[in-house]
């Protein structure tokens, strides 16, 4: 079964993971097994509003060709993930795929247990089947550090033993990521805090309107440091970020990070919760992108909420982020471009477009009679700028540009993936931007690119198989 049937809904994404109706938020537990890409989400399978979670579950062979399976995880009445089963990660144990989530009851005011749940049958490559444990192997936060907000373990090894990252906020608003040893994977040890707000590099990446980190994530460079990710939380989500850095043994046998720089993840304001997958050669990265519309236009759709492109991460040499699409999405291509040069070209509500500017350059994708989404390039100024304001986000704040800095030069090249609704700006290796934008019944999508610039644009279509 495809992905996504095609929907006369021009505002639904067809070619990015999605269940095919209801909510959808965090991107869970992506996990590599028997030749299957797996990743699991947040889901509510009964209506398209943040309650009832779940965790759906889809699976590819090649990270195109995406197939939906019978939901992973439901909560159990009684259980200590009676009011939900949120977010977490899956991990091979001992041959065994075991998602480690969080679970809350109906009286958690923020704090979670941490659960396991194992896959029925380990031979099986879609991993139809689960079986979550009865009791926690946390069953809360540890005393005597005043935490409030306790969710989203992420299971990682590092020299030879495994260990577990929690997001945490305490009392006295301080955000934090805590660390567990978990080399039994059944039997949990609080190791201490891995990093918190008071970090100055972090501190300095962030600032200090964050009193929680949500769903940490590692991964290692190629260059052997570690990049952590984190979501900002300050009552609701206010943004993503990251720290490079190198994990140091502490004096009591734990781990810490050692910052050397940090800055913001993503630049849009769509895009939250991500989640990692570390491969051999490359990690991978999707994350959620929810609605900026008003809430009885979702419940007229009846859907809610996409994951991004997958993409590559890495760092560059002074340690800021690397960002790629992932190669695999150049599948979805069509056989041949519909744009191969500057002009005006009528564009596809699915389409994957690459410009390369040699001077001031400006790309149009949207129009009106007053209005127009643009993207502005100055490869000299080294500086690209979304301007979306005449198409502002209903229901959801703010709609001024968005400005990028990356260093200048003589040419600078940006790569546009827009699915539906979904619009993904990748500046160069170094940012991306992460926006929702709904075509209105008299907008004109039309390319239109002036300057000095190379262009290719194709449409994006169901992949062949083979």
């Amino acid at each position: 079964m495809s992905l996504a049937a095609p929907a006369p809904d021009p505002h639904a994404p067809r070619f990015r993971v999605r269940p095919p109706a209801n909510w959808i938020n965090d991107p869970n537990g992506p996990f590599r097994w028997r030749g299957r890409h797996h990743l699991f989400y947040q889901h509510n399978p009964a209506a398209p509003v943040h309650a009832n979670v779940h965790w759906g579950h889809v699976s590819s062979a090649d990270l195109v060709h995406w197939e939906h399976h019978p939901i992973a995880l439901t909560p159990t009445p009684g259980g200590p993930d009676e009011a939900g089963c949120w977010s977490g990660c899956v991990v091979d144990d001992a041959g065994t795929p075991t998602a480690v989530y969080t679970g809350v009851d109906h009286t958690h005011t923020g704090l979670g247990t941490i659960c396991l749940a194992r896959a029925a049958d380990p031979h099986d490559d879609r991993l139809l089947r689960w079986r979550p444990l009865p009791t926690p192997v946390v069953a809360g936060p540890p005393a005597g550090h005043d935490v409030v907000m306790f969710r989203d373990p992420f299971v990682f090894r590092h020299a030879g033993r495994r260990w577990a990252l929690v997001g945490a906020g305490h009392a006295d608003g301080t955000p934090s990521v805590l660390l567990y040893d978990c080399d039994e994977l059944t039997e949990w040890r609080f190791a201490g805090v891995l990093l918190d707000g008071d970090d100055p590099v972090a501190a300095a990446a962030f600032g200090d309107k964050a009193v929680g980190w949500e769903c940490p994530q590692l991964y290692e460079t190629q260059g052997g440091e570690h990049v952590l990710v984190v979501s900002l939380w300050d009552g609701k989500p206010c943004g993503t970020g990251y720290l490079t850095g190198r994990l140091e043994t502490s004096e009591d046998g734990g781990l810490r990070l050692a910052a050397r720089t940090g800055g913001r993840l993503d630049h849009g304001r769509d895009f939250y919760a991500p989640a990692v997958l570390q491969e051999p050669g490359r990690a991978l990265m999707w994350g959620w992108s929810w609605e900026a519309r008003d809430d009885s236009a979702v419940r007229e759709a009846g859907w809610a909420g996409v994951l991004t492109a997958p993409r590559m991460v890495d760092v560059h040499p002074d340690g800021s982020l690397r960002v790629t699409p992932a190669p695999e999405l150049e599948l979805l291509r069509a056989k041949r471009p519909f744009a191969s040069g500057p002009g005006r070209a009528p564009l596809p509500v699915s389409y994957d477009l690459t410009v390369t500017a040699h001077d001031r350059t400006t790309v149009t994708l949207l129009r009106a009679a007053d209005r127009a989404l643009t993207i502005l390039l100055d490869p000299e100024a080294g500086i690209v700028v979304l301007d979306r304001s005449g198409w502002p986000r209903e229901g959801a704040e703010g709609s001024a540009p968005i400005a990028v800095d990356v260093p200048p030069g003589a040419r600078l090249a940006v790569r546009v993936l827009v699915d539906g609704s979904l619009l993904e700006l990748f500046v160069e290796d170094r940012a991306t931007v992460t926006e929702r934008v709904y075509r209105g019944p008299e907008d004109v999508a039309d390319l239109l690119v002036e300057g000095n610039a190379e262009v290719s644009a194709w449409e994006q279509v169901p992949p062949r198989r083979g």
